[in-house]
């Protein structure tokens, strides 16, 4: 059995993420904590793998004590920047154990994360490129870490192919044109009635291509996040990983 504990355990994400570890056939829930519950109770003695969906303020510094903590860590909690990476690298190189691991994931959900993969492979085939993610208005952060993520991916692989920027002759912008990513335009929805959604705009002259996800229910995450939990304990994965499709056969 894979003994998993949940940080963030009766947040909208994390009651969910409980209620898939008691349902799995191969897993434990060990340890259920929230804001406010001491942190330390996790350890290697009792966790083989922590699941963390807090609130970007805190969610570097659970990771870097879990890290300290000796145990392996999948974080679905947003707003991760290069620094923070940095920081979670840097103590994974001083953790307890040598085969420690941590996963973070911008997203969850298997469409979200075909729609990016394939979303990189197609952008440097087109000229224009933007990307629109729509969620709901409790949702803390804008745009999301999905669609930053698509974006840099997209931005990559046109800047590997040598290709141009993007063609933009706006002359008034009064911030409709949304967050500029690496060069790509990418726009945040917020609306009452959306849970998880995001669209990649492709175009050339005369032709576009659109790749969309839709998550209708946060139920939709949880076979990502169980597989990302069975993946580390099953080890070969020490360090840094970010991105489900580094679990899946892509």
């Amino acid at each position: 059995m894979i003994r998993v504990a949940v940080v963030g355990a009766r947040g909208r994400m994390g009651s969910h993420v409980v209620e898939a570890v008691r349902s799995a056939s191969d897993m434990e829930l060990t340890e259920s904590l929230d804001a406010g519950d001491d942190i330390k109770q996790i350890s290697k003695d009792n966790t083989d793998v922590v699941v963390e969906f807090t609130v970007p303020a805190v969610s570097l510094g659970n990771v870097l004590a879990l890290i300290e903590q000796g145990v392996d860590v999948v974080v679905g909690t947003t707003g991760w920047d290069d620094d923070k990476l940095e920081q979670v690298r840097e103590a994974l190189s001083h953790a307890p154990r040598a085969d420690q691991a941590v996963f973070i994931a911008p997203n969850f959900a298997i469409s979200a994360v075909l729609a990016d993969y394939f979303a990189a492979k197609a952008a440097k085939y087109f000229e224009s490129a933007e990307v629109i993610e729509l969620h709901h208005p409790d949702k803390v952060d804008a745009p999301s870490g999905t669609a930053l993520h698509t974006a840099r991916a997209s931005a990559q692989a046109r800047q590997e192919a040598g290709m141009p920027a993007m063609p933009d002759n706006t002359q008034s912008d009064g911030g409709s044109r949304g967050q500029v990513v690496d060069g790509v335009h990418v726009h945040a929805v917020r609306l009452r009635g959306l849970n998880a959604h995001e669209e990649v705009l492709l175009g050339n002259a005369g032709e576009q291509l659109s790749i969309r996800a839709d998550s209708f229910d946060r139920i939709s995450f949880m076979p990502g996040v169980l597989l990302a939990v069975r993946t580390l304990a099953g080890g070969g994965h020490a360090g840094l990983t970010v991105g489900l499709d580094a679990f899946l056969d892509l």
